[in-house]
Formats: structure tokens, C-alpha cells, sequence
């Protein structure tokens, strides 16, 4: 197959020769007997999220991989994580390779199973690591993502015994005995409605420590979804001691802030803005853009959570926190980020495909679109503008912020070694 019209990174048009799951050529006038119009589209390596909620197994109400999968494949990813609070978790070799064969059974993009790090997420006592790494799901990422691993020895002890396959522990910040029955951001908007307030310091406190711990054992730590100001300072400042920090920064927290729980379309206390961590203020967001943009933080994970109506459609302290973000993270940060000018395309690519694969330590995404590399491929319009539609989603959830508003880009085709998952923006 030859792609036509293609832009790789937003440069000049080019063409693409695929063959047996390799790009096999780059140039222009290609001859072959199939072709896809590319029609001018920029060309990224296939993306890569970190950070996924596919629910399967225990919550197929909300989500299955089947669904998660083809969500993430409209979304443009063709290789995801899959977090471990599912039903039953993932604390075991043999739920992640539940997981990890069904992502292989439905084909729409990679699945890499993300290990629990204690057992049943309960804190007390460490998960099976071990055997998850050397089961056929081959696991390197752990987190109790939902909850935060907050007893230190437990959490030295981990970061200890990941040093031994390359693993990573990907922490949840938030001290639970700062945040005990919060609803939203600590600030003058949670003052004004009433709802407890998540301080910003109950995830910084957590990033300072083990940052510190991580720099102890010499081990590799990954920060979930920073949302504040002050995280990016504690991770610019364990950065520049050389420690083997990363950190992750989802969409929403990119673009939305807390003032949506009083102000949104539809009045105040409105459920699809409640969300761990919580919304935070616009200097925290301008904060998060900047991190992003200078590399402080390294990547954008979408934290897709996907919830049944009935989670999402009752009154704020009832309802669950989450969003799904697989359909419109591109669109998003092409809003946040390439239009405001903070980041290019080939920036694009680096944190949404190059250094999310790096830390996953998944060898065959994230490669430079060139000869010889992977055919892993995502064609994107960044001249569009859509009014987003949930109903329209892959995802079983509709638990989506966007609805109604107009954001740019789509996402044109998907291919998966060469083989393509959607085209003209529509599952194949």
C-alpha cells in the first residue's frame, strides 16, 4: 500500500511505500497497485498513551478492550496501557495476560497491560511484579493508579524491585489523609459552592518524596497526571539532579479549569468536570503548558476513563470521577498547544508517541516515520474545526467535557504495522 499526500511532521508532501508491516519507502510519484489518498494530512508516528482505562476485566459496562481499543484507534493511538483497577485487578500474571491476549484478539491497536503495584490496590503489601514481567504480557509499567501508593517503605521497596527487569512505577499522587472526602480544587471556587477542597499540596507532597526516593534506590519514577503549578517546580527541580523522573499531563488538564464547576453551559455542579486530580486554576494550567512545552514534563496521557450514564448522571457528591479522552486528545492538544504556538508538530509526536513508547520501553512505536521503521502511522487534519459529538464516540461511555464545544483537527487514518485501522476517519 502507498500513502499519498502526506505531510510527515508538517513538511513538504511526500509519499509512503508500506510493505509487510515495515515502511519500506519515502518519496514522491511511488507506483503501486493500492493507495490512500492522504489528501495533505501530516503524518505522526502512531500514538502511544500511557494511560488507559479499559475496564475489562469486571466493568464491561463502561468499557471492554474491544471498545477501548477501537476508541483509541479513531483517536489516532496504536498502542495503549492499560491500568490495573480493574475487577479483578491486575495484581496477577494471569489478568494481564487476560488483557494482553484479548488487545492481540481484536487487533485495533497494541495493549500493554500496566501491573498493579500492591495487592487488590490496597497498599499493604507488594504485587506478583515478578511474574507480571515475565509473563507473555510483558509487563514494565506498575501503578495502583485511583490510589496513591502512600506508605514510603512499600513504595521504596517497589522502586527497588522494578531495578530488576527496567520497570517503572507510575504514581498516583495524593495523600489520602489531605484529600479524605474532597470534591474538586481547593480554591475560591470550592469555597464558593460548598465542596471539600483537594489542596494542590496533597500531590505535590507525594512527587517531593519520591522523587527523593527514586534518586535513593537509583530507580525509574513516572508521575501520573500532574495538574499543579507547584508539581512542575518539585519535577524541573528533581530533573535538573539528573534523577530518572518522568512525568505525564493529561489533555483536560491542559485545556479546562476548575471555574467549569460553577460556570458550565449547563449551570453549576455539573458531574462531567469531576475528575482525579481535579480541574485545577488557569495559572496551574498555564503552569502544565509551559512544563510540557520545555519538556519538563514528557508526555500527554489521556487517563481515558470511561463511566456508565447512571455514574456520571446524578448529583455531584454521588458521581464518578473521570472523563474519556482517547477521541479528542489530539484535537485537544493541537487547541492547547500547537495553536497557542508552544509546541510543533514534531513536538506533537515527541511527547504523544516517541517519549510515551520510551518509557513504556515498547520498541516498535514511537520510531521516526522513515524507511526501515515500524509502519505505525497516524494521519491527522489539523485544518478542521468539529463540534464534538459523544454520541458518535467508539467508546461505550460518553462521559466526554467537550460535548458541544468546536475543536480543530481529525484524525484521517490509523495504521497498525501497515495495516490500516481506520481510514477517512472511520473504523476499517
Amino acid at each position: 500500500m502507498i500513502i499519498r499526500n502526506v505531510r510527515i511532521l508538517g513538511g513538504e508532501p511526500v509519499d509512503i511505500r508500506l510493505a509487510d508491516g515495515m515502511i519500506a519507502e519515502i518519496g514522491q510519484g511511488l507506483d503501486g497497485p493500492e493507495s490512500v489518498d492522504g489528501a495533505g494530512a501530516i503524518a505522526l508516528p502512531g500514538l502511544v498513551d500511557l494511560h488507559t482505562h479499559l475496564r475489562e476485566p469486571g466493568r464491561e459496562d463502561a468499557e471492554t478492550v474491544q471498545t477501548g481499543t477501537q476508541s483509541a484507534a479513531r483517536g489516532g493511538y496504536t498502542a495503549v496501557h492499560a491500568m490495573a483497577n480493574t475487577s479483578p485487578v491486575a495484581d496477577t500474571a494471569g489478568v494481564v495476560e487476560q488483557v494482553w491476549r484479548l488487545g492481540r484478539e481484536f487487533g485495533h491497536c497494541d495493549v500493554h497491560p500496566v501491573g498493579a503495584v500492591t495487592v487488590g490496590l490496597e497498599g499493604r503489601q507488594l504485587a506478583e511484579l515478578g511474574a507480571m514481567a515475565d509473563s507473555a504480557a510483558r509487563v514494565r509499567v506498575f501503578s495502583d493508579d485511583g490510589k496513591c501508593v502512600d506508605d514510603a517503605v512499600l513504595m521504596r521497596r517497589a522502586l527497588e524491585y522494578v531495578k530488576a527487569f527496567d520497570g517503572v512505577v507510575a504514581q498516583h499522587a495524593q495523600e489520602p489523609r489531605l484529600t479524605s472526602g474532597a470534591q474538586m480544587n481547593e480554591g475560591v471556587v470550592s469555597g464558593r459552592l460548598g465542596l471539600t477542597g483537594w489542596p494542590a499540596v496533597a500531590e505535590e507532597a507525594v512527587i517531593a518524596r519520591d522523587c527523593l526516593l527514586a534518586a535513593h534506590v537509583g530507580s525509574r519514577l513516572h508521575v501520573c497526571h500532574v495538574s499543579t503549578a507547584g508539581s512542575v517546580e518539585i519535577l524541573r527541580w528533581a530533573k535538573s539532579k539528573g534523577w530518572n523522573v518522568t512525568a505525564e499531563v493529561t489533555p483536560h488538564h491542559l485545556l479546562l479549569t476548575d471555574d467549569l464547576v460553577e460556570e458550565s453551559p449547563v449551570g453549576a455542579y455539573n458531574p462531567i468536570y469531576k475528575v482525579n486530580p481535579p480541574l485545577r486554576t488557569r495559572a496551574d494550567v498555564e503552569a502544565l503548558r509551559a512544563a510540557l512545552a520545555d519538556g519538563t514534563i514528557d508526555a500527554v496521557a489521556t487517563d481515558h476513563a470511561p463511566h456508565p450514564v447512571e455514574d456520571k448522571e446524578t448529583e455531584w457528591s454521588a458521581a464518578a470521577m473521570g472523563m474519556v479522552g482517547l477521541e479528542t486528545a489530539l484535537s485537544v492538544v493541537q487547541e492547547a498547544m500547537v495553536e497557542t504556538g508552544l509546541l510543533d508538530w514534531a513536538g506533537v509526536a515527541e511527547r504523544m508517541s516517541v517519549v510515551p513508547a520510551r518509557i513504556g520501553r515498547l520498541a516498535g512505536h514511537g520510531q521516526p516515520l522513515q524507511a526501515g521503521s515500524p509502519a505505525n502511522i497516524t494521519l491527522y487534519d489539523p485544518s478542521v474545526r468539529t463540534k464534538v459529538d459523544p454520541s458518535a464516540f467508539a467508546s461505550k461511555s460518553r462521559n466526554t467535557p467537550y460535548e458541544g464545544m468546536t475543536l480543530p483537527g481529525r484524525v484521517v487514518a490509523t495504521f497498525l504495522r501497515g495495516r490500516p485501522t481506520v481510514l477517512e476517519g472511520k473504523l476499517v
